[in-house]
């Protein structure tokens, strides 16, 4: 069995390689590591992900492998402690910041590696296939897409079309990229080890990865990660490790579904046919069972219209109180009332004064002007002034604000009766992590909430009917954490999130029954074995 084989130089590479880490981390800003993706993996784990992967070549195959993110290179010290250095017949990083690689490079002079410092989406994979590697392991720059920029984006996805003839939404992250075009670098039946975050299963952004591991590559196993367990001390992610071969899948090919802190040791681990992945619009998290569960007739998207509250680009310069709109001088005609955080809100009803404002504190107001910048100098000067600050400030400069124009205006989001809380942790008196809200002023709210405006007809049969404000938002607000959560993304640190179109797919068929609707056929999956082979039965 493959196991850590620990040496005195193996032990003097690792404790020189994470003070080189520790050194260089500690010399970059959050902000500067969040906006390109560097989160070194743990030892322990990059030692568990290598050993599992290697485990998954055949016997005693030569390796040539490879890390495209390489860092300082926390993967390729653990194939050395886990590897005869014999075995290993070619190994190859990439690095993009001379900052790690420099260091890097020297740290491994002498082990037969190879580091070329330079962008790995941009370069041009092996032309033989004796020159390509049948190890990859890596943990790609988590970049998220608001930090690439236009041409970046244009660059990544010129590679893409050229390597792999594929294209991916706007919104994919830099790990995605790095994860298809990785693939013209692999040799045939070579094995990939990838650690990313577990989002792809379940967002619209990663429909193309999750077909390409469908349909592309042989994906052997998938780990997640307990939500409650952040790998990264400083990046709040919940991860997952693909394991795959670069084989076509046979038609009767099933994945491992593992589960737990542990990759050598899942806590749970089932059978999925691949089948049955491709029918899901999203993947499944282990080790939660949909067995027998009905899929409701009717969901909230059939009653309400489901926005994201607000996202202004800079809270603290938008967002202001009433000493604050005064203390500048400025004209009131171009603010509006807007809610604070949750946390700032007791109870899951909102009161109103007699002018509809919220009875919260602190009141606040966000800034939202349409007119342009020559008009708002000609016009309003101490708007003019405020607005010149944020310039300095490098407020027109962030990322929504410089994709809005006039950067300083807002989205249009009407007050709205009902809210829910964009994402929680704690469990809460109901025992989840939500909250379902009733707003009764005039006031608007931030993209801390979702904002739920009921469709026409709904509106009407409110209209018609004031009584029924309250009795839909108690079919609301006692909702059962299981019908909800379902729908839910789960982040690290048990954290839960959800979109609009998640929230909408959420049951709802008793407001279904308060507005005595007909009902809807349902269909309920008899999963024979847990995410295996299924039997969908009509249910009228």
């Amino acid at each position: 069995m493959t196991k850590m084989r620990w040496t005195d130089e193996t032990k003097t590479l690792e404790a020189r390689r994470l003070d080189v880490q520790s050194r260089l981390d500690a010399g970059k800003t959050q902000e500067e590591r969040n906006a390109r993706g560097q989160f070194s993996t743990p030892p322990a784990l990059a030692a568990e992900i290598v050993l599992a992967a290697v485990k998954l070549l055949p016997g005693h195959a030569a390796i040539r492998f490879i890390e495209p993110g390489f860092g300082t290179g926390t993967f390729f010290s653990a194939l050395l402690q886990c590897t005869e250095r014999g075995r290993i017949a070619a190994a190859k990083g990439v690095e993009i910041d001379p900052c790690y690689a420099t260091p890097a490079r020297d740290l491994w002079k002498g082990t037969g590696l190879r580091l070329s410092v330079g962008d790995f989406t941009q370069m041009e994979p092996p032309s033989t296939e004796a020159e390509k590697f049948n190890l990859l392991v890596c943990n790609p720059p988590y970049s998220r897409h608001h930090h690439l920029t236009k041409h970046q984006k244009f660059l990544l996805q010129r590679a893409l079309r050229g390597a792999a003839s594929a294209r991916l939404s706007g919104l994919a992250g830099l790990h995605c990229y790095f994860l298809l075009l990785a693939h013209a670098w692999m040799a045939e039946d070579g094995i990939a080890a990838w650690l990313i975050p577990s989002e792809f299963m379940e967002v619209n952004y990663g429909k193309q990865v999750r077909e390409y591991l469908l349909n592309r590559v042989t994906l052997l196993r998938l780990h997640l990660f307990d939500p409650k367990d952040v790998q990264f001390g400083d990046a709040l992610v919940s991860s997952a490790v693909l394991f795959f071969r670069n084989a076509v899948p046979a038609a009767d090919h099933s994945v491992e579904f593992t589960f737990g802190s542990s990759v050598l040791r899942p806590a749970v681990s089932r059978a999925v046919v691949a089948s049955a992945l491709r029918d899901r619009v999203r993947w499944p998290r282990l080790p939660f069972s949909l067995d027998g569960q009905p899929q409701a007739g009717y969901t909230l998207a059939d009653f309400f219209t489901i926005k994201r509250g607000i996202a202004t680009g800079d809270n603290s310069f938008f967002i202001l109180t009433r000493e604050q709109v005064e203390r500048h001088k400025l004209p009131w005609k171009f603010f509006k009332p807007i809610l604070p955080s949750p946390r700032n809100i007791e109870g899951n009803e909102i009161s109103a004064d007699e002018d509809g404002l919220p009875r919260i504190a602190p009141l606040l107001f966000l800034l939202d002007c349409p007119l342009a910048e020559t008009e708002v100098r000609e016009l309003h000067s101490s708007l003019w002034n405020y607005l010149e600050q944020g310039k300095e400030r490098t407020v027109a400069q962030r990322y929504l604000c410089r994709h809005r124009s006039p950067w300083y205006s807002q989205e249009q989001r009407p007050p709205a009766q009902f809210l829910c809380t964009y994402m929680g942790r704690g469990a809460g008196k109901t025992g989840a992590p939500f909250r379902f809200i009733l707003n009764h002023s005039c006031a608007t709210a931030p993209n801390v909430y979702l904002l739920l405006y009921p469709t026409a007809s709904l509106a009407k049969a409110l209209e018609n009917d004031p009584g029924l404000v309250s009795k839909l938002w108690e079919i609301l607000s006692t909702m059962t954490p299981a019908s909800v959560l379902g729908q839910a993304r789960t982040y690290g640190g048990g954290l839960r999130k959800w979109e609009p179109r998640e929230l909408g797919r959420v049951p709802a068929d008793r407001i279904a029954n308060l507005l005595h609707l007909p009902s809807k056929p349902r269909t309920t999956t008899h999963q024979l074995r847990l995410f295996g082979e299924k039997r969908t039965t009509a249910v009228s």
